[in-house]
């Protein structure tokens, strides 16, 4: 079977598939770049090259596995982010789009050339704590997560992009791990991209995230803003006079955080490019 055979029967095969149709032919071509070892490049440039046998059952192993609609990333193994790229595992939430938006809007209010303290809330793959670190050079960031699991990938990549120096990874559930010392102004920042959706919205999602993505990472109570109120009064003793708190919010929580900060000065949402308010600022 050639390169363009493979693509085709595995793009009609996952294109039969609800779930999947309107992505069928990328993850397909994904998919065979993964097991190819290729670039697009040369796919394009030699789509009459035959597969192995090895290469074919590879192949045919991880379209089944889209079939059971288990996401690229997780069969990769790898996602892109600011830039950067990451192991992803099932012990991982997949960094996305949305997430990319807050280091960008954190990165906008802070100096660059400052030995800033910042604290990552829930760092999963280290996405977050590891895009700030490659673009805030003197900054130190501890980062925290509950999960030994997914700690682990997130120390990983550190050391993949060789930021380990500059990030020290916690296990701790929101400040209890943290040094009684260090739980009162003692950050810059705090960035936190929590568990938001609502336990209501939970048969909802697409299956592939509400089937694989850890629901650690993903659901924050019946209505999402469970660790909203038990982390935001906790950072705003934490975060030095003047310190800025960024967080992902879920579509319909502006309100809520409204109230939420109602503390804090100069609450700002930044949308995301579907409008969308995605991002909480507030400032200590």
């Amino acid at each position: 079977m050639t390169l363009r055979q493979a693509l085709t029967f595995a793009t009609d095969q996952l294109a039969a598939n609800p779930h999947l149709r309107d992505h069928a032919h990328r993850d397909a071509e994904l998919l065979l770049l993964h097991v190819l070892e290729l670039d697009r490049a040369s796919l394009l440039a030699h789509p009459t090259r035959a597969l192995t046998p090895q290469q074919s059952a590879l192949y045919e192993t991880a379209i089944a596995r889209r079939l059971g609609l288990e996401p690229v990333q997780y069969i990769t193994g790898r996602q892109e982010f600011y830039g950067l790229e990451l192991k992803v595992t099932p012990a991982t939430l997949i960094p996305r789009p949305e997430t990319e938006h807050l280091v960008e809007a954190v990165l906008q209010r802070l100096p660059g050339d400052k030995p800033l303290e910042i604290l990552d809330i829930g760092t999963g793959t280290g996405a977050i704590a590891l895009a700030l670190a490659a673009h805030l050079p003197i900054a130190r960031i501890t980062a925290l997560d509950l999960s030994a699991e997914a700690l682990e990938v997130a120390r990983e990549n550190a050391r993949i992009h060789q930021l380990d120096h500059r990030i020290h990874f916690v296990m701790s559930d929101l400040f209890d791990a943290i040094p009684e010392s260090d739980r009162i102004a003692s950050f810059d920042v705090i960035v936190s991209n929590p568990p938001y959706v609502a336990e209501s919205d939970r048969a909802g999602l697409h299956p592939e995230v509400r089937d694989h993505e850890p629901a650690q990472a993903l659901f924050g109570g019946p209505e999402g803003l469970d660790i909203y109120r038990r982390m935001i009064p906790l950072a705003y003793i934490a975060l030095k006079s003047g310190g800025l708190l960024a967080l992902e919010i879920g579509e319909g929580q502006k309100e809520a955080l409204t109230d939420l900060l109602a503390d804090w000065k100069d609450p700002v949402f930044v949308p995301d490019l579907q409008g969308i308010p995605r991002i909480a600022l507030a400032v200590r």
